[in-house]
């Protein structure tokens, strides 16, 4: 098994570190501040192949690997976390689009998502169902030639400013088997949002709710045939669950990087906090926590890439490993600092509160240790 990188992957991975560098860093802290949605930014990263990066080509895609996406998002949320996290929710839902829609659907929206001319949201926790994703009670009721959606969907990225919606409704009966999938624009009567939510990190995109008073959605936006949504969602999962353990890469070798620069240049008791062997112990653990967690993501990006049958138990395996050693990772540096490190002036905070979400969303934590727990027993 070869671990390097090919001279194309060192390439994306350059572009990706460079563009994080010189157009996300420099304002991270201030879009945190200011809770400003840098969409400007990100239409610059999709003119890079970064809105589409598993996208078909054909649509105007890169039609890369979710190895190169591993390796383009961590590069990215070095950079910014919140930002490059968005990009990856946008990623996931036109790659639903991509994979299981009709041509028409797919050449209607695809050209315009990949540029971000559009912008797009997915659509499947709800107020009262979390991780029990498949309980949900958003409703898709057809007539005649279309679905009329009832309900509201909770914790939403981009809910108001996103123009598209990739939304899981129940079209049929209980259970999982009933939901179907739909792309909904916005601006249609009846489709409202709450208030933005008022949240610990990733001020940088907004959240909020998203509602759905009897709004009508052509039969025609509806993703793949009816009761398939489920499934389309949980493999898009698959996906989204190595995207933010890369994001959590990302954050964290930025952390990691930051308390090794201070511990050279901070002096106590009349020498630097690298010349402490306790401190040395430290922030070598955190490197290698750091280093098995990119591993543990790159071995299941490679599973999914060949569609290896173990893919769902790897992915779960990195997502749950890789988001805790980071969020672990970003607080050790951030003690490391001792007080300044609690300061806003200081950018360890921030990437701590960014990177806490990462072992709730796409998927508990405990919910990843369900799903391996069941592929195990299954095999």
């Amino acid at each position: 098994m070869d671990f390097s990188l090919s001279d194309d992957q060192r390439a994306i991975q350059d572009m990706a570190q460079t563009f994080a560098r010189e157009e996300l860093a420099p304002h991270s802290a201030a879009w945190d501040r200011d809770a400003h949605f840098p969409v400007d930014v990100m239409r610059q990263a999709a003119a890079l192949g970064f809105a589409g990066v598993y996208v078909s080509e054909e649509v105007g895609g890169s039609g890369l690997t979710r190895l190169d996406a591993s390796l383009i998002f961590e590069a990215l949320s070095y950079g910014d976390v919140p930002v490059a996290a968005y990009l990856t929710i946008h990623n996931m839902a036109s790659w639903m689009i991509d994979r299981f829609a009709s041509d028409d659907l797919r050449r209607r929206y695809l050209p315009r998502l990949t540029s971000m001319e559009l912008i797009a949201s997915y659509c499947l926790t709800e107020p009262g169902s979390g991780s029990d994703a498949g309980s949900m009670r958003t409703t898709a009721r057809l007539e005649d030639d279309h679905y009329v959606l009832n309900g509201s969907k909770a914790f939403i990225s981009g809910a108001g400013v996103s123009d598209l919606y990739v939304v899981m409704a129940r079209s049929g009966g209980p259970g999982a088997g009933g939901v179907s999938a739909f792309v909904v624009e916005k601006g249609q009567a009846g489709l409202s949002f709450g208030a933005p939510e008022r949240k610990m990190g990733w001020n940088a995109q907004p959240t909020a709710q998203v509602n759905f008073d009897g709004v009508r959605v052509p039969v025609a936006n509806r993703i793949g045939q009816e009761g398939e949504g489920f499934r389309f969602a949980m493999m898009g999962l698959d996906g989204g669950r190595l995207n933010i353990a890369s994001c959590s890469l990302g954050g964290a070798a930025f952390a990691l990087d930051t308390a090794k620069t201070y511990m050279e240049t901070r002096n106590q008791f009349g020498r630097a906090l690298k010349d402490f062997q306790a401190l040395q112990f430290k922030i070598a653990d955190m490197a290698t926590e750091l280093e098995a967690a990119r591993l543990m993501v790159r071995n299941a990006a490679s599973a999914l890439d060949r569609r290896d049958p173990s893919a769902t138990k790897l992915c779960a395996m990195a997502k749950r490993f890789a988001t805790d050693a980071g969020f672990q990772v970003a607080n050790d540096a951030l003690q490391l600092h001792g007080g300044y490190g609690y300061l806003q002036d200081y950018p360890l905070e921030r990437i701590v509160r960014d990177l806490r979400v990462h072992q709730i969303l796409e998927g508990t934590n405990e919910i990843m240790r369900v799903i391996i727990g069941r592929e195990l027993f299954r095999q």
